[in-house]
């Protein structure tokens, strides 16, 4: 396994440069005192616990993997312990509000921090993860009591939230869920169901688990407008809100996976299980969004984390590996071979991992920006801010994950065949990072939502909302320097446009077109969200390149990325155009009969 080190360099120049943390959080009422220097000592903290602490056990804890028995689930060694130096020292409660024990800072840095225990061990980073889903869920649909029962200890990661959706039948068509929940006298409900694919539903890190399950009332209309939302703990919270009785759930099994062996994926099964109702009745799909749009951003960070890690792992690696001479001539006339990172495909893979890596990063921590002003801006900057969610949360929760995967995979490849033996670590990074294009939605669901939902069915609203803020920082860019990227980058956001109109003015003849168009558009509208993104960084590199930086390495290779990114990854958007624009009969009208083998 790669050893993991923080690029805290590139992670504040996303914050303080590209970002401008410190001023911007001045702009947010609760905000104010985020220092760019308070920012830089959280991130350094964070970078100890996640290079020294979790970044050991991620190939341990693969091996090991989680064990299952009627008592509980019993996960890999070292992982109990580094949770409680997760809680200690007040992690957990970082971004999370003051009224409830949290340290009250940005959410943006709660994501920072995700992203560097992520990246340090992708399996034990599940069983906090879920937690602050949780944690936005109750504190944005739950009773007052409810409140008072579960944020204090949930926010402290004294207790560890879960997702409970979908079940066998239903995969991510949750109007098909059987679960049932039936009242009782005294308000609250009996959960009843089975319920798959529920990440650290069952484990020995925290005392309590509180599962926050869709299920049915017995009146409920079909389909997903009859579906509502509970709280189930394992542990009923008794009279001084600590611990109490046992609830009647259990975990059936865990799941033996490809990857994230770590990470106990669970089968719960509820019988008669006390729940207590969240938010309005046969309005649960509704009340979970505020969770599952946690997640996406949660899932999105993932591929930064792959990607980050196999970019570092074939970096190393590259520069250590002798393999042949270079074909302009010997780069290591005194050895026998010189080291493959000077072959033209190596540079391929790696500045391909490297321009993902950096661009979803800041790509990534400007959503979580955003999630803050929809929080704590006012009525008219949470508005807009919420309008740039809708349309950028599928896109960066299918984009980046799938080119995360694309980046672990390089990482095998730079390897050559010793990236396919498990001593080196490379091939667990791609069965980890595997998973994260399934859940939350995949990437074909996501980009549905997003041509459907998001953009058609806005009237293109949400869509023009972003690239006409695309289009004002190129009109403000206005040096020289700055055309190689700006010039392209305003004119892929005027195609992006008319691609949307064309495949709109198809979709309502034929709605099989906008569907057929779907994961196409997706990415192409990845790749041009994150060339604006590489054009923003490559700006501010030439200004400070411009203005003598002492860091004059640091600001070239931003220069050079971008200009990479521009050159050879922005292009793949024309194949996409043209696969969006090549209509669904080549699709549909093939019968059924002939998909024979």
């Amino acid at each position: 396994m790669p050893n993991y080190t923080v690029p805290q360099r590139d992670v504040s120049f996303v914050l303080n440069e590209l970002l401008d943390a410190e001023a911007f959080y001045k702009t947010l009422p609760g905000f104010e005192d985020t220092s760019a220097d308070l920012i830089n000592a959280i991130v350094a903290e964070a970078s100890k616990f996640s290079e020294e602490v979790l970044a050991p056990l991620n190939e341990s804890g693969d091996e090991e993997g989680c064990q299952w028995s009627e008592e509980g689930v019993v996960t890999p060694a070292g992982f109990k312990d580094a949770y409680q130096q997760y809680v200690d020292n007040g992690w957990p409660a970082l971004s999370a509000p003051e009224q409830w024990g949290g340290q009250g800072m940005p959410g943006l840095l709660g994501i920072v921090n995700s992203e560097l225990i992520g990246t340090a061990n992708w399996s034990w980073s599940m069983y906090p993860g879920l937690s602050m889903g949780a944690v936005r869920t109750v504190m944005e649909h739950g009773s007052d009591a409810q409140k008072q029962d579960y944020l204090g200890k949930l926010v402290s990661g004294q207790w560890s939230g879960t997702m409970c959706l979908t079940e066998s039948h239903c995969g991510s068509d949750l109007g098909l869920l059987r679960t049932k929940a039936e009242p009782q006298a005294d308000g609250s409900y009996k959960v009843s169901g089975t319920k798959i694919f529920i990440s650290a539903g069952e484990h020995d890190l925290a005392e309590n688990i509180v599962h926050i399950v869709l299920a049915r009332l017995p009146d409920a209309p079909a389909g997903v407008k009859g579906i509502s939302l509970f709280i189930v703990p394992k542990f009923l919270p008794d009279a001084d809100g600590n611990v109490g009785e046992r609830n009647s759930l259990q975990c059936a099994s865990i799941e033996k996976k490809m990857g994230i062996k770590a990470s106990a994926t669970c089968v719960m099964n509820f019988d008669e299980a006390t729940g207590y109702l969240i938010g309005p009745p046969n309005r649960g799909l509704n009340c979970m969004f505020t969770f599952m749009n946690t997640a996406r951003l949660g899932t999105a960070v993932q591929g930064v984390a792959h990607g980050e890690l196999a970019y570092q792992g074939a970096l190393a690696y590259a520069r250590e590996r002798l393999a042949m001479r270079s074909i302009s001539g010997p780069k290591n006339p005194d050895g026998p071979a010189d080291p493959i990172i000077v072959h033209p495909d190596v540079r391929r893979m790696l500045l391909t991992q490297k321009s993902l890596a950096e661009g979803s990063r800041a790509f990534v921590y400007y959503l979580a920006q955003l999630v803050d002003v929809e929080t704590h801006g006012d009525e008219e900057r949470a508005k807009s801010a919420s309008n740039l969610m809708d349309l950028l949360t599928p896109i960066a929760k299918a984009f980046i994950t799938e080119t995360g995967f694309e980046s672990a995979n390089y990482g095998v490849q730079v390897f050559g065949g010793h990236g396919f033996i498990k001593e080196w670590g490379m091939e667990q990074i791609v069965r980890d990072a595997r998973i994260a294009t399934l859940y939350e939605g995949t990437t074909g669901i996501q980009a549905l939502d997003l041509i459907g939902r998001k953009v058609l069915g806005s009237g293109g609203k949400l869509l023009l909302g972003f690239t006409e803020q695309i289009e004002q920082f190129c009109d403000a860019s206005t040096d020289p320097a700055a055309a190689e990227f700006v010039d392209p980058l305003k004119a892929y956001c005027k195609d992006w446009v008319d691609l949307t109109m064309k495949i709109g003015e198809a979709a309502m003849a034929n709605p099989d077109e906008a569907g057929a168009a779907a994961v196409d558009y997706l990415m192409y509208s990845g790749y041009v969200t994150l060339a604006y993104f590489w054009g923003r960084m490559a700006v501010l590199a030439q200004q400070q390149l411009a203005a003598g930086s002492d860091e004059k390495d640091f600001y070239e290779a931003k220069v050079h990325t971008a200009r990479f990114y521009f050159e050879r990854l922005l292009p793949r958007t024309l194949s996409h155009k043209q696969g969006a624009l090549a209509g669904s009969a080549n699709l549909m009208d093939m019968d059924e009969a002939l998909f024979s083998f």
